[in-house]
């Protein structure tokens, strides 16, 4: 356990997909804010220059991944208060082209290990009286995109996912919810450039202002740091009263 007699007891936290982007972002951002944080990764540097947090590597496609983090936590920890399931990629391909292999994957890391996470954690998130679980979905779990069959079905899945642990912890003290961003500035996004522009049949140099931002009513990309930011104050005392619903980040995308 965390802290000494007398002191007040640190937080503690899994961040997946930690290892950049968003999770990176919100790995520091609870870290400063005095938690305890597992960041976990399919490969997280450790070292000189690596990111805060407690870096964990595990392959969250398997159960035995998902297992892993929630037991390294407790292990480590004492106790685990939060979970931000945040992990993810992407394949941008028409329907007819889409591979299978990448459908499995996209709904194992997008849709299942958040179930898994909050499977195994979930008796923690009890015990600590004030569980929080966050995932950071996408815009895409609210509206479409074509070309992105699976990423869309498995951000849309798991909005059902939020709203049924959000109906089971009420009575427990557990609360869930989404943050569903538009376009974040991260290497996700900067990878679909060739592959948007491909699908499209556009040059790369188009892509991101007559593609990527094209449905955001504010021509500019989200921050790491901003998504960080809500997520912080979720899984605050101010987010106590937040839970079952998805709450939009995306430059006015879904006021269309």
């Amino acid at each position: 356990m965390t802290g000494s007699p007398g002191s007040p007891v640190r937080r503690a936290a899994i961040v997946t997909g930690a290892g950049s982007g968003i999770g990176a972002a919100v790995t520091a951002r609870l870290v400063a804010d005095g938690y305890d944080v597992l960041a976990v990764d399919i490969a997280v540097p450790d070292g000189p220059g690596a990111a805060p947090g407690v870096p964990f590597a595990a392959d969250l496609t398997t159960r035995e991944g998902n297992a892993a983090a929630v037991a390294a936590a407790v292990e480590r920890f004492g106790r685990l208060d939060v979970v931000v399931a945040n992990a993810g990629f992407q394949h941008v391909a028409p329907i007819a082209d889409f591979p299978e292999d990448r459908w499995d994957a996209i709904l194992a890391i997008l849709l299942t290990s958040p179930f898994l996470l909050a499977k195994y954690a979930w008796p923690h998130l009890v015990a600590s009286g004030r569980g929080r679980f966050l995932v950071v979905a996408s815009a895409h779990a609210l509206v479409a995109s074509p070309f992105k069959a699976a990423y869309v079905s498995a951000k849309h899945g798991v909005l059902g996912l939020v709203k049924t642990l959000a109906l089971e912890g009420a009575p427990v003290g557990v609360t869930t919810c989404a943050i569903c961003p538009g376009y974040v500035r991260t290497p996700l996004v900067e990878k679909q450039i060739a592959d948007q522009a491909k699908a499209h049949g556009l040059p790369e140099e188009r892509v991101l202002e007559e593609v990527i931002l094209a449905p955001q009513a504010v021509k500019r990309m989200v921050e790491p740091d901003e998504v960080a930011a809500m997520a912080a104050f979720l899984l605050g005392p101010g987010g106590a009263s937040v839970t079952g619903v998805a709450i939009p980040m995306d430059q006015g995308w879904t006021a269309r």
